[in-house]
């Protein structure tokens, strides 16, 4: 498991760089098996989904933003100094789909100093992209979260068998699904018999970026979530701080 073994601080590479959106924190991982929990974020950008209530296209979606404007390339010793500021218990490396970037020199580099700095590392995920192995050492928890058909995108494209079933190796992710009706419920429950996930994996959470939203969805989706032998998140950040960016 990550963290096991003393620590020895890597040599800096001042030339490894990621594409950033933002990085955060301190503040609370709002969402799944953590929540509540301190963490900083590291947002990266660039997604292979495009899903219809994404809460940050600005990481993705050239239609409408300008992203040279929205992302940095970025040298990942300042990613790293920055999300350690606070002291979080967990670093939480998110998107977009940050597995994105898992090929290249930078997201090692990332992975190693956090590593180093003994820090949990979450990674989240949308499922369709394996993990690497070095990935799969490193990381503490992969938060992934499947697309179900409200999401907007093709069966085809938002569901991966191949890469759940790597995660689900791993022996290191929880699943997290965002519904907003009884009958998304309904559709976790198939897509978990499917593609083998147990229940105990699996947290549901509603769909919202207010506190009325979120209320409102987990009174209704609660209930049928606990009896498929769920568990169940809200989104914390968002009842703390409603629809804020970098909190």
């Amino acid at each position: 498991m990550p963290g096991r073994g003393p620590r020895v601080t890597p040599p800096v590479d001042t030339s490894a760089t990621l594409v950033v959106a933002e990085v955060f924190g301190v503040t609370v991982q709002g969402e799944g098996p953590s929540c509540g929990r301190r963490a900083s974020f590291i947002r990266l950008g660039g997604c292979n989904l495009a899903c219809s209530w994404c809460d940050t296209p600005e990481t993705w979606d050239a239609s409408r933003f300008d992203l040279r404007q929205t992302l940095t390339r970025t040298p990942v010793e300042e990613v790293v100094a920055r999300a350690l500021v606070g002291a979080p218990g967990i670093v939480v490396i998110t998107g977009g789909e940050p597995l994105l970037h898992q090929r290249q020199r930078g997201w090692d580099n990332l992975l190693v100093r956090l590593d180093a700095a003994g820090v949990e590392i979450e990674v989240e995920t949308n499922g369709t992209i394996p993990p690497t192995a070095h990935t799969a050492r490193k990381v503490t928890r992969f938060n992934c979260s499947p697309k179900l058909a409200h999401a907007g995108d093709l069966e085809a494209k938002r569901i991966n068998g191949k890469a759940l079933a790597v995660l689900r190796w791993t022996d290191r992710v929880a699943f997290k699904f965002v519904c907003a009706t009884p009958a998304d419920v309904d559709e976790v429950a198939a897509f978990t018999r499917d593609h083998n996930i147990p229940e105990r994996l699996v947290w549901v959470m509603p769909e919202g970026t207010d506190s009325e939203a979120l209320s409102r969805r987990l009174g209704e989706i609660a209930d049928p979530a606990i009896a498929a032998g769920f568990n169940v998140t809200t989104r914390l950040h968002v009842h703390a701080w409603g629809d804020e960016k970098g909190r």
